[in-house]
């Protein structure tokens, strides 16, 4: 049977794809290889690794092969289908493993619709707002990350936003990078603050997919409407924005008066919205949504290929495995702290100058640092409020402020200059800062910026005091937590940008350790021993030491009696804790409570059995309640 099966393949040896092979030299079984196609064959999921190709391989047989791989050999077995007189077993024989065949894995085709809710951020487009200024675009970029981050004030002889913010936008189920921009002035020197941030605002917009042009409807088409439009064309022309009335609440018959001016800017038809109102949106959202489909559908398919195919969950397992560290970048005006954060980044992310208060937005920025997600946020100049401060300067303290209290670490930035000056490390409103930070269980690290200044033979020795009397100055005015880490860098030529991350990484692993309560409790043998306690009789008796939470570490100390640890107790413990398990730089909270000693009979000594005063009652226990006597 077999030899006539041989013999027939043969004779067709044009119609099939693969070869076959003989497995033992001496075999009576063919030998050599021979072209063999399928016309009709279908490979089910559900045989695995194997392959079963059925049709009219053989007319003269009508069987169906079944190709198995087996130690680098196929097999094929051979079943009958229509003629049961000519086998009744399948029979089987060796033949090559075809790697083409086996190895090619089925490639991944994104279609339409996309869900973008399943996608990650980094892979989302970017979207750009754009427009002169005050015409809303920090309102609509609240709007779209449904969060109030970007400050908004109405000031028209004023910029309030000056940098590039950040975040995801949701409208609806569309999930993508919105960007909010600085006001577009184009008749503007390249040395002002509004010609910076022009620049700036067009770096930004060359690595953009797609822009929103935003206009006033109240004001009508603007002539810096116009400007801006050939301004994006110049920098941009391969992105064609979609144009946005905002404010268009509280206008009537006057819309389509705008929308047919807007046309004058070339972009197409206009949509209207109200950023502050959310009218208008679900019009915003299906001009989007086809764009930003189409976009996600060739990004998919052009990155998706053969070999390199990631699952969603294994993508959600890595992200929920590290968490991201939230580091916030703060001090006083004008003391380095945007320039330190384009040093970390290595490119001009936020605006600089020599101008003090020129940060007014809490910028947020995401990086990668040795294989870690780093949460940078550069605040606005730290100051006092008082009744004279109004405006985007009060709401730049309220929103620094809140920035402290969202951060895991947090960077104090000084002055090397101020501290010559001043002849101190910390001014008053620094202080201030540290302890809050203290007080809301941050971990800190201090940052001396413009050592640069003291360069040369001539400041030397003064570049050696700072260097020693800035540590022991720092630890004497915050003495709550001890071993800060204080690095001295020069932002501005980028020294020390290493050392400072390491010393974040460092403050931050620190910041959410753990100890075992074994370990804890040895510890505490060996401290409680070298302790020099008053009188042996009011030494508290610690019954056992644990830690029921990090981030910050916070310890319990389980007393058993009535006395109490003193505030000397429990300073000489903390320190005890950061000197032997290395908790530098982060604060160490520890709480004390109280066991009651049982009598022999069971009951607690420290309790009382009568409050009332009356008579004692007796308890009997029945099978199913316990009854009052």
């Amino acid at each position: 049977m077999s030899q006539s099966l041989i013999r027939a393949i043969a004779s067709r040896k044009n119609q099939l794809g693969f070869g076959f092979f003989s497995r033992f030299s001496n075999s009576r079984h063919f030998h050599s290889q021979w072209p063999i196609t399928a016309p009709k064959c279908s490979t089910p999921s559900s045989l695995g690794s194997s392959r079963r190709f059925s049709g009219n391989l053989i007319p003269e047989l009508n069987h169906t092969c079944l190709v198995r791989q087996t130690n680098g050999f196929c097999s094929v077995s051979l079943s009958e289908v229509s003629d049961s007189n000519l086998v009744s077993e399948g029979e089987t024989i060796d033949i090559e493993d075809v790697g083409p065949l086996d190895k090619k894995k089925p490639m991944v085709v994104y279609k339409k619709p996309i869900d973008f809710t399943k996608i990650e951020a980094k892979l989302l487009p970017t979207v750009m707002i754009i427009g002169r200024p005050n015409v809303g675009k920090s309102a609509l970029y609240n709007r779209l990350i449904r969060r109030r981050e970007a400050l908004v004030y109405n000031t028209p002889d004023d910029h309030v936003t000056r940098d590039i913010r950040e975040g995801i936008a949701k409208l609806g189920d569309l999930r993508f990078n919105v960007l909010d921009s600085a006001g577009i002035e184009t008749e503007v020197s390249s040395g002002t603050i509004l010609g910076r941030t022009t620049s700036m605002t067009a770096n930004v917009l060359a690595r953009t997919q797609f822009a929103v042009l935003i206009i006033d409807v109240r004001a009508g088409l603007h002539p810096l409407d116009l400007e801006v439009g050939k301004w994006l064309r110049k920098h941009a022309p391969q992105i064609k924005p979609i144009v946005v009335m905002n404010k268009s609440e509280s206008i009537g018959e006057s819309l389509a008066e705008v929308a047919s001016e807007a046309l004058a800017l070339g972009f197409g038809e206009p949509t209207a919205i109200s950023a502050e109102t959310g009218l208008g949106m679900t019009a915003l959202y299906e001009v989007l949504h086809p764009l930003l489909e189409d976009y996600m559908v060739q990004t998919l398919n052009d990155r998706c290929s053969q070999d390199d195919v990631t699952s969603e969950e294994n993508l959600s397992e890595e992200d929920e495995s590290k968490l991201p560290l939230q580091l916030a970048i703060v001090g006083r005006p004008n003391v380095g702290k945007s320039t330190l954060l384009n040093a970390l980044l290595e490119e001009e992310r936020v605006l600089v100058g020599p101008e003090a208060g020129l940060t007014r937005d809490a910028v947020r920025v995401q990086f990668e640092f040795q294989g870690r997600t780093v949460y940078m946020v550069d605040t606005a100049g730290w100051l006092e409020r008082t009744e004279r401060d109004k405006g985007p300067a009060s709401l730049s303290i309220m929103q620094s402020r809140k920035s402290l209290m969202r951060a895991h670490i947090v960077a104090l930035v000084l002055d090397a200059e101020e501290i010559i000056k001043s002849q101190r490390s910390m001014t008053h409103s620094e202080v201030v800062i540290a302890r809050r930070a203290v007080e809301e269980g941050r971990g800190l690290v201090v940052i001396v910026n413009k050592m640069d200044c003291l360069r040369g033979k001539q400041n030397s020795e003064m570049y050696k005091k700072i260097k020693e009397a800035v540590p022991i100055e720092v630890q004497t005015v915050i003495p709550q937590i001890t071993g800060i880490p204080v690095v001295f860098i020069s932002a501005l030529e980028g020294r020390g940008r290493l050392q400072v991350m390491n010393e974040v990484i460092g403050t931050y692993k620190r910041w959410c350790s753990r100890l075992s309560t074994g370990r804890l409790n040895r510890w505490l043998i060996k401290v409680m021993s070298r302790h020099s306690w008053k009188d042996f009789a009011s030494q508290p008796k610690i019954k056992f030491f644990t830690q029921v939470k990090a981030r910050p570490p916070t310890f319990v100390a389980f007393l058993t009696g009535k006395t109490q640890l003193l505030e000397s107790d429990i300073r000489f413990l903390t320190k005890s804790l950061k000197d032997d398990f290395d908790l530098g730089g982060t604060p160490i909270r520890i709480i004390q409570r109280s066991v009651l000693r049982t009598s022999p009979s069971g009951k607690s000594s420290g309790g009382t059995a009568n409050r009332t005063g009356g008579p004692a009652r007796q308890r009997t226990t029945s099978d199913k309640r316990t009854v009052s006597v």
